[in-house]
């Protein structure tokens, strides 16, 4: 490990001097390439940094447990215990920060938000949702855009794709895949019983054209006239689009645009999104077969979070974590379950890495 972070914090000098390098400021592309990097390795030299001055600290503080003054042997033990705790806690953060990135984590995301059982609740609650998700990205000054949407006609979603758009949206967003259950009373309950209803979120990271080539000649492409609520027709021209991705049998469809263009490029864009996520859950089930969900994916197969409005709570079940400040997450106040996720996620990682390392130890040595 430290032989990599002598590497690392060789590069982030390079680095340093490539970024005061007149010829390099003033080529814009290599500039912002070089800035990118040395952002990246900064909270990593950083962290390595303050471990070569706790090592220092605790040599120095070790050599004056040979003084003579018991006083001051004593005062140097407690310096060498906190010092090696602290030592501690800068190797755990070195090994999180060394562990392999999640290659989509910077992208754009894809987020798809569907009502499931609860009748017209649960496209009430896919509507708060949406509108959970909407807040938070403008808390982080990202751009949402609405790539299709399907309304209930009653102020619901029956489902909405969107766009979001931002550096880093997929690492913070990727654990919201799954199934979103919410227990409130109905405003048409006259009993005041509380109804259970059930909205399915995926979180799928942007796919580039250039990481996934699709063949025009396996896409069968129709165009139709575009409808709203009722089946009214809300175009005069066939400006609708439904494309279907004929060896997967994927279908997309987009009228959100009055420009039949328009509506092609983004039902394009989201069938690129799913087929890159398709491809990626086949690889990582071949890969590992006894586990079921690979860390940083998020599970989809069953319920994640409950939303309980008449005690104000929302639970999380996969890490156990309850807040009683159900008007605050709705309003897009989800870092902190987000943080704890990512905390979980990252720690879990981990300890699957330090068993694998494990094994691979055992079997060097049979």
């Amino acid at each position: 490990m430290f032989n990599k972070l002598k590497g690392v914090e060789a590069r982030f000098g390079v680095l340093e001097k490539k970024l005061s390098d007149p010829d390099i400021v003033n080529d814009r592309e290599a500039y912002q390439k070089y800035i990118r990097e040395h952002a990246d390795l900064s909270k990593l030299v950083t962290a390595y940094r303050a471990y070569q001055q706790v090592v220092e600290e605790i040599d120095d503080s070790t050599e004056m447990l040979r003084d003579s003054d018991p006083e001051i042997r004593d005062l140097a033990r407690e310096e060498v215990n906190a010092l090696n705790l602290r030592k501690e806690a800068i190797e755990d953060e070195l090994k999180k920060l060394l562990m392999p990135k999640d290659p989509n984590d910077q992208k754009n995301v894809l987020i798809e938000i569907r009502a499931g059982t609860g009748g017209e609740e649960a496209g009430l609650f896919a509507n708060d949702l949406f509108r959970m998700y909407n807040r938070y990205a403008e808390n982080n000054h990202w751009k949402v855009e609405i790539m299709s949407h399907h309304a209930t006609g009653v102020g619901g979603l029956k489902e909405v794709i969107a766009m979001i758009q931002g550096r880093g949206a997929y690492s913070r967003l990727k654990y919201e895949s799954g199934i979103h259950r919410v227990q409130r009373v109905p405003e048409t309950e006259t009993q005041g019983r509380i109804h259970t209803s059930a909205v399915t979120v995926a979180v799928l990271p942007e796919a580039e054209e250039v990481e996934l080539d699709i063949d025009p000649t396996e896409l069968k492409i129709d165009v139709y006239r575009s409808t709203g609520p009722g089946g009214q027709s809300v175009n005069t021209t066939d400006s609708a689009v439904r494309i279907t991705h004929l060896p997967s049998g994927l279908v997309v469809t987009c009228q959100d645009e009055k420009s039949q263009h328009k509506n092609k490029a983004k039902a394009l864009k989201v069938l690129r999104a799913r087929l890159m996520d398709q491809i990626v859950r086949e690889q990582n089930a071949r890969r590992s077969q006894e586990r079921k969900s690979q860390i940083g994916t998020g599970d989809r197969s069953g319920r994640i979070r409950t939303y309980n409005f008449p005690q104000g709570r929302v639970t999380d079940h996969r890490i156990g974590l309850t807040l009683y400040k159900l008007e605050g997450i709705l309003q897009g106040d989800i870092d902190t379950i987000i943080g704890e996720l990512t905390t979980y996620y990252q720690a879990q990682a981990l300890q699957n890495a330090e068993s694998d390392k494990e094994r691979g130890s055992a079997v060097d040595h049979s």
